[in-house]
Parts: structure tokens; C-alpha cells; sequence
């Protein structure tokens, strides 16, 4: 049995949540949520509200024992690109590229 939330169009590059992603792959959620409160990235919030929301899911809709979870799986997809122009000197024109990402989070239980 697993339970598993997505977050969808986060504003931040998924190369830079990626790096918050790795330190929590196939820790207990205890130990994860632990992790991602000392952590100095931006991209550690957003991946501990994806965290709730998936140990919620485990809870309320497939009656599962919380304190038995663990991420069994946890990646990040590249959502579309804004792109944007910033003037530069003698007319030119360079581009800035926006990324944004998908974060899912996939939770099981440890027999």
C-alpha cells in the first residue's frame, strides 16, 4: 500500500529542489521531517508541505500506522519555462528563463 501528493508549478528550479530531494530519499518520515527543518534551502519548505500532505493521505485514506512510513519514492519534474526579456546595452536583447517544477512524494509502509 502507498500513498503519494504532488505539487504542481512551484516557482523554483528543479535542479535546486532536486538537492533537498536527495538528502530525504528512503528516510523514515520522522527522520525526513527532522532534515528538512534544519535546512537552509528554499526548497525544503515546499518539499515538506508536499511531505504532510502525502503522510495525510497514508493516514485518512488508507488507514496506515504513521509512525511505519517511509519515502519510498520522491522526484522532480520539470514544469514549462517563463521566458522573459531583459534589456541590455545598445539594443540588445537577452533572455531570463524561469524555471518551475513538479514535486511528488510517494509514501509507504515498512512491514
Amino acid at each position: 500500500m502507498e500513498a503519494k501528493a504532488i505539487a504542481k508549478h512551484i516557482r523554483i528550479a528543479p535542479r535546486k529542489i532536486r538537492i533537498v530531494v536527495d538528502l530525504i530519499r528512503g528516510k523514515n518520515v520522522g527522520e525526513a521531517f527532522n532534515i528538512l527543518k534544519f535546512t537552509p534551502k528554499v526548497g525544503s519548505r515546499v518539499v515538506e508541505k508536499v511531505l504532510r500532505s502525502a503522510v495525510a493521505n497514508a493516514e485518512h485514506n488508507y488507514d496506515m500506522n504513521v509512525d511505519n512510513l517511509y519515502v519510498s519514492e520522491i522526484f522532480v519534474d520539470q514544469d514549462s519555462t517563463m521566458k522573459r526579456v531583459h534589456p541590455r546595452s545598445r539594443g540588445q536583447a537577452f533572455k531570463i528563463l524561469k524555471h518551475a517544477s513538479h514535486v511528488t512524494v510517494v509514501v509507504k509502509e515498512r512491514a
